[in-house]
């Protein structure tokens, strides 16, 4: 079923808009949770959490691609789900190495004009992305998005771990250059 169909049935409030939800994209809901929590019960508990917020998003949200409206949601969920779980034992995982990663080319702390920077690093970070060759973007992305472990990386595009965190770093050096270049002070 399109995803244009789905969605219309979320707006026509049928039950029926869940189950193709699922259908269509559950495994990919599925693999965002389980890469970043260690349960697979939890990872089914936030994917469902997910088919809860879209249930009660739609309408009146309209999402022009639903496979990222909910990956963005279920990914979010866990990241929550993790943090709470980890409150007690920061450190540990693959989160906050993966996070500490980004410290260094993203800026943190809100300020003044927080809303207006952080619209001007997601067109940059965009632009960035779509310059960037397509090997080098996806291993980015498994990463930063998915939160990969180098390993899994490895092993899903055929590289060694030392190749994967060569890229990771040499990209993540590109991205702050190109952030200081366009004005975000780091």
């Amino acid at each position: 079923m399109e995803d244009s169909q789905i969605i219309t049935l979320y707006w026509d409030r049928s039950e029926e808009a869940l189950s193709e939800t699922a259908r269509k994209y559950g495994r990919y809901c599925l693999a965002i949770a389980r890469s970043i929590l260690e349960s697979d019960e939890d990872a089914e508990e936030c994917v469902s959490d997910a088919y809860l917020r879209a249930w009660n998003a739609i309408p009146p949200a309209r999402p022009a691609r639903l496979q990222t409206w909910l990956g963005r949601i279920v990914r979010n969920l866990a990241l929550n789900r993790r943090e709470k779980a980890s409150a007690e034992k920061r450190g540990a995982g693959q989160i906050p190495l993966i996070l500490d990663e980004l410290a260094e080319c993203i800026p943190d702390g809100p300020d003044g004009d927080a809303v207006t920077e952080s619209i001007l690093i997601k067109d940059v970070l965009d632009r960035f992305l779509e310059a960037l060759p397509p090997d080098t973007r996806k291993i980015f992305v498994r990463r930063y998005w998915y939160m990969s472990s180098l390993k899994e990386i490895a092993e899903k595009y055929g590289i060694s771990e030392g190749s994967a965190a060569v890229s990771l770093l040499r990209t993540r050096t590109k991205l702050r250059s190109v952030l200081e270049k366009e004005g975000i002070h780091l």
